[in-house]
């Protein structure tokens, strides 16, 4: 576990951005990011210029890391947006935001999108009273999300509730955190997104 905890904090220091991965950890003066704020290894330090084709590539790390999806879920959710109308960014950043373990990150069900995904998959998570246990499951305008009872009792749940009082929640999503649901009162837009990252680059890798 440690090891793979190391490899987490290393991955906020490479893409040069906090991506909040480990929970609490990174509120606090242990946060790696904090106290070595330059990629990890030996040139971690040095200028670097980077190519256009480097910078692309770094942004879409940047995202994928962010929501904790592997490359093929990652790329299957930018096809989707593609075939869309409208600006594929944005429409590849509001499928990602309506994500169910976005959402029950967003509402405090897991100390990190991690936790978040192992909530569903255990069926702790409702939606509009049913049990979903998909962590890439959509949600859609008028969806009520919730974490079971029972589930409340859960001590990573309770530690992300706690941590979720210090995070403003997102526009497009009513939260009650006393009682642990939110509603989808409206489709996420971009102003609602706040992961530190350009989309347009990610569109140009993908379109390479």
């Amino acid at each position: 576990m440690s090891k793979a905890a190391q490899s987490v904090c290393k991955m906020c220091r490479r893409e040069n951005t906090k991506l909040f991965l480990k929970a609490e950890r990174c509120f606090t003066d242990k946060c790696s990011f904090e106290r070595r704020p330059y990629p990890p290894g030996q040139h971690g330090q040095a200028r670097l210029k980077f190519s256009e084709f480097a910078l692309q590539l770094r942004e879409k790390q940047k995202l994928k890391r962010y929501y904790g999806l592997q490359e093929k879920n990652f790329k299957r959710f930018f096809s989707i947006a593609e075939k869309s109308t409208g600006n594929t960014g944005e429409s590849f950043l509001s499928l990602l935001e309506r994500r169910l373990d976005s959402v029950v990150h967003a509402i405090g069900g897991g100390a990190s999108r991690r936790h978040a995904k192992q909530l569903i998959s255990h069926g702790h998570v409702l939606v509009n009273g049913r049990s979903v246990n998909v962590s890439s499951f959509i949600v859609k305008q008028g969806d009520v999300i919730s974490i079971s009872q029972a589930s409340l009792e859960i001590p990573t749940v309770q530690l992300g509730l706690a941590s979720s009082q210090r995070k403003e929640a997102p526009g497009w999503l009513e939260i009650d955190k006393a009682k642990a649901t939110a509603t989808v009162r409206a489709l996420p837009q971009r102003s609602d997104v706040s992961v530190p990252v350009e989309e347009r680059l990610v569109v140009e890798f993908y379109s390479r």
